[in-house]
Parts: C-alpha cells; structure tokens; sequence
C-alpha cells in the first residue's frame, strides 16, 4: 500500500514510511568533511534507547513547499558570462538547477542595478540629459544588444542570457522580481542611490488623469519589464514592489512605508498587472524582520490583503515573533525569504546556525514555503560589487581567472530541500525543533510528497558534538531509525515509492580564497 492523498485514513500512511522500497539517507556536517554524504539506510528497531526521539506525523499538514534557490544578480550573471567558458557555466548550472542534481527551483533577480553589479548603476528609463520626465516610458529598456554579446548593455549583457540557460535546464523554474530603486527621475532625491522616496501622488504626464501619476507610471513600468523578459523565454512568477523599503544605504534603493506599500500595490500595480499579467503574484514588504514590529494587519484590510499573494522576509536580524506578524495575518497568504547571505569570514557554528537553524528549520517550521538565499555566486574576494561592498560570499565561490568552483554552506543548505523535498511538496508536523536556530538541541523538518507517495526532511544539530537520534512515523508505534547528526550539520531522509534522486555533489576545484574584512553593520546581526 502506498501513502494515500490528503483527507484518507491516516493510519495507512504508516505502510509508505515502514516499506518505501527507495530511500537516501545522508549527513552533512557543518566543517563539510562531510558533504550530503550517502549514509547506511537505518535498520528499524523497537527500541529508541538514550536517542533523541523524532516522530513525524503527516496526518498534521502545513504550508506547501514552492522551492528554494539564490539570487542571479548582475554579479553573480557576470561570473558566470566572463569568468567561466561555456562549459563550466553549463556544468556548474546544471548541477544546481537539474531536478535530476541540485533541485534548486528557484531565483530572485532585481528590476534595474542592485549593489552586487558588475556594471554601473542603471534602471529601465534613464533619461538623455535635458529630459526630466517620461510619462509614456518611451525611453524604456532592459538592455541592448544580443543577450551574452559583449557589446550587450544591463540585463542582456549577463542576467538574460544566463537565466535563459537556467530556464532551458528546468523551464520550472521560479523567478521573483524586486526593484532596487525606481528610475532616478521619479524619486523625490532625482538619484539612484540612498534616501529618496518615489514621488507618490505627483503628476508626470500632460494632464490630471490617473494615468499621468508617477504611482500609474511606475506599475507600468513592472508591466513593461514583465512583457520585456517573457520576449525572452523568461517568465516572471512575482515581484515584490521593493528590496528594503525601510533601508536607507548608499547604493540603489527607495524608503516606503507599510502603509504606502499597502495603498499603491492595491491600488495601482495589482490593477495594472491584472489587465495584462494576472498570474503574477506580489509579494509584500520584501524587508527586514525590524519591518514587522507591528502585525501587517494594523494598516491593512482583509480586501487590500486579497491583492499581495503573501509576505517576504530578510532574516539578518529581528526577533522570533516578528515572524509571526507576517504569517499570520492572513490565512490565505504565503510566506517567503527573499534574502540572507553569509559572511566570507563565517564560523563553522555560525554558518550552521543561519544556514540549517534559523533558515531551514527555524524559518520552515514558521510557515515559509520558498527560500531565496542572496548572491548566487561571488568571486574569491566576495566580489564583484559596483557598490564596494565587501566580506560576503555566494552560495558558490568561482574563481575570477579560472573559473574553477567551491560550494559553500549555502549550497548544502539548499541542495537539501532541492534534491529531496519536491516542489509541491506539504510541511508535515514533526515533534523536535530548535527554538533560535542556535539552542535547545535537535532540530527537525519534515515533508510529504505531492502524490503522497514518500517523506523527506532534515534534522538538524546545533551543537559541537554529534548527536544520536531516532526517527519513526506517527502510526509505527515502536518503530525507530537511528542515525548520527554530524556536529553544526544535518541528516537528510527521502523514503518514497517514486524514483529518488540519488546524485552527489562533486568535489570543489583548489583554488586560494582571499580574504576581504567586512565593516560591521547591523546586516551582521542575529536574527533570533
């Protein structure tokens, strides 16, 4: 007997996880000497003995599973375009992106320059001097030139034509979209960089229509961006209307409001996607924790609600509850991490507690059903950034003059849900977790397939010593599986009746990593 489809009778749930015919079994640690290395499938006993005991239990199910992935950035796309021959781009893509490898199901891109650019800042409408509005956005473009030709400009001359690629790998793929800063002559400061507001209410066009509104022309300017990557073969999944709207730092960037985020997704870009891109999802706020100090619900309506598909997070720092401020509001919504990276100079604990305990654990278990980590790759220096910054790394590291390639943390993170957690996937509940991501012993996940034909998950050691576990499924009564979860790390399970995607990452090229301090900032901050 087979795991049954939701609402049948729980009991019989226990057949798949007692007898799934396929299983992987492998542990990670949080140093990588071990690197989702394949484990002995456990026996089954009937005794949990001094283990720490885990049961899972699918009769109790939760958010639906969207995917997980990393940010293409003009950085990263550069990386992949000029530092790589087409060989090793396809190689290193494919291993993450192939549902038959990594999994990663997921990007987040910017509309116009972010700080990790490769290229001087740019949005869709820059004006010739002497313009000083462009109501009909006739100056609108994402680039000229044939994508990955070097004489190719903004998004055609690397994000296009590596997403292309991506998209040719697995046409699945989600792809969330997130403004940086609108055109420079639409925000009140005329510039890309810092402080500036959009210029909400203020009239651009020849008239006092809604149409001549700057709050009109900038959702039209989304639509425009929309229709130009699907000219492309690449369709856009969903926006959010802005990266860190409470964020104010000296590269491309523009300060709302919730309220005013509320007011104009609502009443202008959710109207002017239904008229040409209905299926486009908006995603609101794309911030901070420190954003949701107050329950999304004090400024906004259940019928204002109906027009975002749900709330985006920047876990860098916050506390626990805040979390909650977004995910439960409303019952209908969604929840996403839009963005969080690592540090070059990370502790193995601390990579370990953001990584797998705050992020894939922590995060998940409050309802999060899509994971964007930040850069997607970064050099050895954590560059390349037209804004300078410095210290981070990406997922992967790629060597600038050899192209040659080393998996981080990040992408063991990642290749966990991407490889053994399907898209379509439930959360299910499961009886141990880890409060902070750094304390309070064993954490766990636990998912069942969209056929209901298998289980996967990951649990999770937040301490510097192993830890002895044992797993069984609500319904097998005494029925446990031991394992050993490395220190810092996970063991992964994936116990199915469909085919299991049993591929190993490859091992890293040698290559020198060089080392570039970071200043502090509030970003290096803890989130719990």
């Amino acid at each position: 007997m087979g795991i049954p489809m939701r609402n049948e009778d729980p009991e019989s749930y226990v057949s798949s996880a007692h007898h799934a015919p396929k299983q992987l079994w492998t542990a990670t640690s949080g140093d990588l000497s071990q690197r989702r290395t394949p484990i002995e499938t456990p026996k089954i006993v009937d005794e949990a003995g001094d283990a720490i005991t885990v049961v899972i239990d699918p009769t109790r199910q939760y958010q639906l599973w969207e995917g997980a992935g990393a940010a293409i950035t003009d950085s990263s796309a550069a990386l992949f375009m000029q530092s790589m021959s087409p060989e090793q781009r396809h190689d290193i893509l494919e291993e993450m992106f192939s549902p038959s490898k990594g999994g990663f199901s997921s990007v987040r891109i910017s509309i116009g320059s972010c700080d990790f650019s490769s290229q001087k800042y740019y949005s869709y409408d820059d004006l010739p001097e002497g313009i000083g509005t462009d109501a009909n956005l006739d100056y609108f473009s994402i680039g000229t030139g044939e994508p990955g030709a070097p004489n190719a400009t903004k998004d055609l001359k690397n994000v296009i034509p590596v997403l292309q690629e991506i998209m040719a790998i697995n046409p699945a793929v989600k792809v969330m979209a997130s403004p940086w800063s609108p055109p420079a002559w639409m925000k009140t400061n005329r510039k890309f960089e810092g402080d500036g507001r959009l210029r909400l209410g203020e009239f651009c066009g020849n008239g006092y229509r809604r149409q001549d509104t700057i709050d009109y022309v900038y959702a039209q300017y989304f639509v425009k961006f929309i229709a130009a990557y699907a000219s492309y073969g690449i369709p856009i999944a969903s926006v959010t209307m802005q990266n860190e709207p409470g964020n104010s730092p000296q590269w491309p960037m523009a300060i709302w409001t919730p309220e005013e985020l509320t007011k104009w997704g609502s009443e202008y870009l959710r109207p002017c996607l239904d008229e040409s891109f209905p299926d486009v999802e908006i995603y609101f706020a794309d911030d901070g924790l420190r954003f949701f100090q107050r329950p999304v619900s004090d400024y906004m309506t259940p019928a204002q609600a109906q027009c975002f598909a749900g709330v985006a997070f920047h876990t860098y720092s916050g506390l626990p509850k805040w979390v909650l401020n977004g995910t439960r509001q409303f019952p209908e919504w969604k929840a996403a991490m839009s963005e969080r990276r690592c540090m070059l100079d990370e502790t193995v604990d601390e990579a370990s507690h953001v990584m797998f305990g705050e992020i894939g654990t922590g995060l998940v278990r409050n309802n999060v059903g899509l994971i964007n980590l930040w850069n997607i790759a970064l050099d050895e220096q954590g560059f390349p950034s037209y804004a300078k910054t410095r210290g981070r790394r990406g997922v992967i590291t790629i060597d600038s003059s050899t192209g040659k390639v080393k998996r981080n943390l990040e992408y063991f993170m990642l290749r966990n849900f991407g490889q053994d957690v399907r898209p379509g996937s439930r959360r299910v509940a499961s009886t141990n977790h880890t409060p902070d991501g750094r304390h309070g012993g064993l954490g766990s996940v636990a998912f069942i397939e969209p056929d209901g034909q298998g289980f996967a998950g990951f649990l999770y050691n937040p301490t510097a010593e192993p830890i002895k576990a044992a797993v069984t499924f609500a319904g097998e009564g005494a029925q446990w599986r031991h394992v050993t979860v490395p220190a810092y790390g996970t063991v992964t399970f994936h116990l199915s009746y469909s085919p299991i995607n049993t591929s190993e990452a490859p091992a890293d090229d040698d290559f020198k990593i060089t080392y570039t301090p970071h200043p502090a900032d509030d970003h290096d901050e803890r989130i719990f």
